[in-house]
């Protein structure tokens, strides 16, 4: 009986439901980050249990071969992945890796552990289906992150991990956090992402103009080439680069020899929100992520894949709230894709539909 319950609630068409018609609304009861950090840490305590565990895998993985993805000289056993900024500690990889991801990324970390900006810092906009986040890169410092990961991890799950650089670190000196972070994370991770496109720190987004990311690139591919085996390393991109900008980022990864780019970050623009004027200038600063950033991020996934003839390999990102939004990122150029605000909106079904409709798609 118990467990033709749980079949019934877990089941394919029955998933989303539950999750708006009860735990949506249960979560809504509390501020953003507060309601992220108790439905976290309740999954991994459930989740702790193996057969709740083997449940879990059972009903939210697609298991398929026709799912795989060689990307980056990495095999993905599905292209919809965990965004980063959802598990900036790793401390609920384990857990989330039940739902059904075909990669985690863990980040943004940092050399030195930083509390981030004042609380509150994150904000629902419900009527647009958004998030607005001033984070400010909290998390607890890369050894933290390292210590964690030592302690193993799911099979066959895919980890990033996105590095970035201390509040406090002049941009002059911003290569020496990444490079910190690098070093640090480089036996416990399969890929690396850059991120310089964060909002939320003061002056980051300079260093993705051409000169100061092409030396920063530079610098960690040499790092690379060091190494007995590579690791990939990607490029997290903002979705507010001018089409010169664009074109730029094309150059670099070409002369850097970057593995591919993440398109694309939160925005900082406010256009065409059903949200009230009043509102959004109450919460203030802060990147917009969610429905309202999913045409530009296409639009620049679609622009790079175009201006780079299809060589530029690409994870789309930004306003996935659907299996179509997911399959229009695909169909624009991107190899694989990632989620985190529709995460908030759909649930954890999310994963398992857009899965089923790359395959129904194939």
């Amino acid at each position: 009986m118990q467990f033709a319950l749980y079949r019934y609630f877990c089941g394919p068409s029955n998933i989303l439901a539950v999750y708006k018609l009860f735990f949506k609304p249960l979560a809504f009861l509390f501020s953003p980050e507060r309601a992220h950090h108790l439905t976290l840490a309740g999954l991994k305590t459930v989740l702790a249990i193996p057969i709740i565990s083997s449940l879990f895998r059972a009903y939210y993985t697609v298991e398929d071969e026709r799912l795989h993805r060689d990307v980056f000289g990495l095999t993905f056993k599905n292209p919809v992945g965990l965004a980063a900024g959802f598990d900036k500690d790793g401390q609920h990889y384990h857990a989330m890796s039940a739902l059904g991801f075909g990669f985690i990324e863990l980040g943004t970390v940092t050399p030195v552990a930083q509390a981030g900006n004042p609380q509150p810092r994150l904000f629902r906009l419900p009527a647009d289906e958004a998030l607005i986040n001033r984070m400010g890169f909290n998390n607890e410092g890369m050894e933290a992150l390292v210590r964690r990961l030592k302690a193993g991890r799911p099979k066959n799950l895919i980890i990033g991990g996105n590095i970035g650089k201390n509040k406090n670190t002049p941009n002059e000196s911003a290569h020496l956090d990444y490079e910190k972070c690098f070093q640090a994370l480089f036996p416990y991770v399969d890929y690396f992402v850059v991120n310089v496109s964060s909002p939320n720190t003061p002056n980051l987004r300079d260093l993705q103009e051409k000169e100061p990311l092409t030396r920063l690139l530079s610098l960690l591919q040499a790092l690379n080439l060091e190494k007995p085996t590579q690791k990939p390393i990607l490029l997290k991109i903002a979705p507010d680069l001018t089409d010169g900008q664009l074109n730029d980022i094309v150059d670099i990864v070409r002369e850097t020899k970057i593995s591919g780019v993440i398109a694309t970050n939160t925005t900082i623009s406010r256009e065409n929100l059903n949200t009230s004027q009043q509102e959004i200038s109450q919460i203030g600063m802060g990147g917009l992520s969610g429905q309202p950033v999913k045409d530009r991020s296409t639009e620049v996934i679609r622009y790079l894949h175009q201006k780079s003839d299809g060589q530029l390999k690409i994870i789309g990102v930004g306003g996935i709230g659907s299996p179509k939004d997911a399959l229009e990122k695909i169909a624009a150029g991107a190899s694989l894709v990632q989620v985190y605000s529709g995460l908030v909106y759909e649930g954890p079904g999310l994963i398992k539909q857009i899965n089923q409709a790359i395959l129904e798609a194939n």
